[in-house]
């Protein structure tokens, strides 16, 4: 299983006045008692010995890293205070022998990494804790004189530190399972808090535009079938009359936002018919800024929806595509039968996004347009999941964006 990784996230919570405070004094104390350990440890050597030396630089080393840390939210930077820890708490366990609470200490050290909320730190961690107390306890056992609590059950200290790995384990994975639940809980609670204040702005803003376009659509009826207007005439106020009705359509996808349908007609649908009438569409969009559609399908792509919404997110789409692509550059769309499912990819070379903004596509008011809503993506990431489709994004900055739909396969019978 993948965690994600927490320590960003810590990191910002030091921030707060509350924390970084309660942050300071912990480190204060911590402080204080590794520099007390140094002070006691001066009265049972009776001379400096390069052990001391090496406890004395640990505790100044470590002391600095642990008040400048919160400026400081690399990777690189917490796997060194851990490894000095390592350091530090081994060297106190071969230096002072008789003080055997320090190899309890040694055995808890991969716990170092919960603080940071890191599954590749603990990782490591632990990985090098067993090498180094395997082979500091062997050590441990060849010295009879100084280290007697290891040599009297050299085979129940092994134990012990095998279970006392597992146990560190077991806890730092169920601890990070419960938080990446918590946090998919909370993720669906906001979104459902969203969805719902954006279901009832748009059934407003919806009922207000049905309105004045049901008017304006008879209106144009009336002229439609005046023989007073040519023919020429009159075939525009066709044109115009259909847009209406697009208009219509997806005012009422606003207005199922707030009550959906239980009943969704869906049809057969194929995918070449709707990509070609929408690269025809979009065609001229696309000459104004020099750019290009490119459309490739493979045969039997065959889908089961409806045939207006799935017009509706391929445009979205497409003209994300565009919007997105430079000057002279072509939008690849490609479409093909994979097992039981169809496939369908558009791709740009645009200047790509982030791992955290596409984590936030098809959430209510987001959008990486200056004037766009992420009502439009919002929708489109609607129509798919009802039919039981997916959109899948990847995208690295720089590089481009792939937007991968997958449907299943219609029933060709």
């Amino acid at each position: 299983m993948k965690f994600p990784n927490k320590g960003d996230e810590c990191m910002k919570e030091l921030h707060s006045p509350v924390n970084r405070k309660t942050y300071n004094i912990s480190m204060c104390l911590m402080i204080i008692l590794m520099a007390a350990g140094l002070v006691v440890s001066t009265t049972e050597l009776q001379t400096v010995t390069m052990g001391y030396l090496i406890h004395l630089l640990c505790v100044v080393i470590i002391s600095a890293c642990l008040l400048v840390y919160p400026r400081y939210e690399t990777f690189v930077f917490r796997l060194s205070i851990i490894l000095l820890g390592f350091v530090y708490f081994y060297t106190l366990a071969l230096i002072y022998p008789q003080t055997w609470t320090t190899y309890i200490m040694i055995c808890l050290l991969p716990a170092l990494a919960i603080l940071f909320y890191d599954f590749k730190l603990f990782y490591i961690s632990i990985s090098l804790n067993v090498i180094l107390l395997v082979i500091v306890t062997s050590y441990m056992h060849k010295q009879e004189t100084e280290y007697t609590y290891i040599h009297a059950d050299l085979t129940g200290n092994l134990i012990n530190i095998v279970a006392s790995q597992l146990l560190l384990f077991l806890i730092f994975y169920l601890t990070f399972d419960r938080i990446r639940k918590q946090e998919l809980y909370m993720e669906q609670v906001q979104q459902s808090e969203r969805l719902k204040m954006v279901s009832h702005l748009t059934a407003a803003v919806a009922h207000e535009i049905r309105n004045p376009v049901t008017v304006v659509r008879g209106f144009l009826q009336l002229y439609q079938e005046n023989s007073n207007f040519n023919t020429s005439d009159r075939s525009k106020f066709a044109l115009m009359i259909d847009e209406l009705n697009t208009v219509e359509q997806v005012t009422s996808q606003f207005l199922s936002m707030a009550k959906p349908s239980r009943e969704m007609v869906v049809e057969k649908v194929d995918v070449n018919e709707v990509l070609e009438g929408v690269a025809s569409l979009l065609g001229s969009y696309a000459m104004l800024s020099n750019k290009h559609i490119d459309i490739q399908v493979g045969e039997g792509c065959i889908i089961l929806i409806n045939p207006v919404e799935f017009k509706q997110v391929i445009i979205n789409l497409i003209k994300n595509a565009l919007e997105a692509s430079d000057t002279g550059e072509t939008v690849h769309v490609t479409a093909k039968v994979v097992k039981d499912t169809v496939e369908i990819k558009i791709v740009d070379q645009g200047c790509g996004m982030a791992e955290e903004e596409i984590k936030a596509l098809g959430t209510p008011f987001y959008s990486l347009k200056t004037n766009g809503t992420g009502l439009g993506l919002m929708i489109c990431f609607n129509i798919v999941e009802k039919v039981g489709g997916t959109i899948k994004y990847q995208s690295e900055k720089g590089e481009g964006t792939m937007v991968t739909l997958t449907f299943q396969v219609a029933d060709r019978s």
